[in-house]
């Protein structure tokens, strides 16, 4: 449950330590080289880590939405204080050595966002990712450190235009296959790598980074409509700017990740995860943060949900349609509200709003008419999961296939 602070100072339990008193002066002197005033001494610190890095367009961007987290943070009466941490792209090491870091890097930002929170002293935390293993990497320390906190997701990429075909990378695989099978000429393959990316922001379909931060505004830990925003767009710098409020908000009411990342949370994330024919990196990114949390979450509890959850949403790879469609169309919360009201997510497990999810989703409205890309549970792709666990001797320490059709 959530604990209201008794008073100023212990909105300030971690900070205090590093920066009150006489003894700490050293302390202090060194804080006022990096920007610190008197005044911000007495504010509630809040570390912002950013995943900001130029190895991949996922990434590229976080920089600047970090100074607009920032913002926030300053404006709502705390004191900001941005840090960064690695990031690695999984498409760009894909098929080469170095996708043997990719799985790692999850647990090296883990551990990288926890080492600095914990030895300044941060009273919160605010953590934007970009790419697959940024968003589990940062829940983890997240649930570790138990801290207020907000997740910003970095939003996702437009789609790339050639002609009046769209792109996205995982056109330009497809076209790696039609090159080597003599159906596209080098110039054409050409022309779909140099169009198909065309700014920052994450892999345009329902793959893994769009994936886990729509199980992330699931699981209470982003604002609503986080999860399906434009990398570059107002709405994306608003929710930094909204992020950085909201971590104060909570500070003052002593709410933290624990409090959110109960074991109805998690259904809910591999609720959302099912009905938008999620990535199968889900599970394995949903099982390390519950483990984090301290929540007994086990691959049959993916079974279990998905016999009755449906498939409603026709997205790339296995569907027609980008996360920038989904987007304009609203995205994802009007399905979590069907899902709401179908009895199919918890209502009543608390959000980083401060609210419950079933207040945050009250006043959501419906899709309009005439959009297929989210399918009405009555009409479903898929009536039930496209997860599918597999044991014995098909997996034998069980494996997830994704089945679509």
């Amino acid at each position: 449950m959530a604990r209201t602070p008794d008073d100023k100072s212990e909105r300030r339990r971690y900070s205090a330590q590093v920066v009150d008193g006489v003894e700490r002066a050293p302390s202090r002197a060194m804080l006022r080289a990096v920007g610190f005033s008197s005044t911000d001494f007495k504010r509630p610190q809040v570390g912002i880590a950013s995943l900001w890095g130029m190895v991949t367009p996922c990434n590229m961007h976080l920089d600047g939405l970090a100074k607009e987290a920032g913002r926030g943070v300053d404006e709502a009466g705390g004191k900001a204080v941005p840090f960064g941490t690695l990031t690695i792209s999984d498409g760009i090491s894909m098929g080469t050595e170095g996708m043997k870091y990719s799985l790692v890097s999850r647990e090296v930002i883990a551990d990288s966002i926890e080492t600095v929170v914990g030895c300044q002293g941060f009273d919160g935390v605010i953590a934007i990712g970009g790419c697959d293993k940024n968003m589990p990497g940062c829940l983890i320390a997240l649930a570790r450190l138990n801290r207020p906190s907000v997740f910003v997701y970095g939003g996702t990429i437009r789609m790339g235009q050639l002609g009046d075909q769209s792109l996205d990378v995982v056109s330009v695989f497809e076209a790696v296959g039609a090159h080597a099978a003599g159906t596209i000429t080098s110039k054409k393959l050409t022309q779909i790598e140099s169009a198909a990316i065309p700014g920052p922001g994450s892999c345009g379909g329902m793959y893994t980074a769009n994936t886990m931060a729509s199980a992330v505004e699931a699981l209470g830990m982003s604002l609503p409509h986080s999860s399906a925003q434009m990398a570059e767009s107002s709405e994306k710098a608003s929710d930094c700017f909204r992020a950085g409020q909201a971590v104060l908000a909570l500070l003052k009411r002593g709410i933290v990740p624990r409090d959110i990342l109960v074991r109805e949370a998690f259904e809910n994330a591999i609720t959302v995860a099912v009905a938008l024919g999620g990535s199968t990196n889900a599970v394995l990114h949903l099982l390390a943060i519950a483990h984090a949390a301290g929540v007994k979450l086990t691959l049959d509890d993916f079974t279990k949900i998905g016999k009755r959850v449906p498939v409603l949403a026709d997205l790339r790879p296995s569907g027609r349609y980008s996360m920038a469609e989904l987007v304009r169309i609203g995205g994802i919360a009007p399905m979590m509200k069907t899902l709401l009201d179908a009895g199919l997510l918890h209502g009543d497990v608390l959000t980083v709003t401060g609210k419950t999810l079933r207040q945050n989703l009250k006043d959501e409205p419906p899709y309009a008419a005439g959009q297929d890309i989210i399918r009405p549970l009555a009409d479903p792709i898929k009536k039930d999961s496209h997860l599918v666990v597999l044991y014995g001797n098909l997996a034998p320490e069980g494996a997830v296939a994704k089945i679509t059709g």
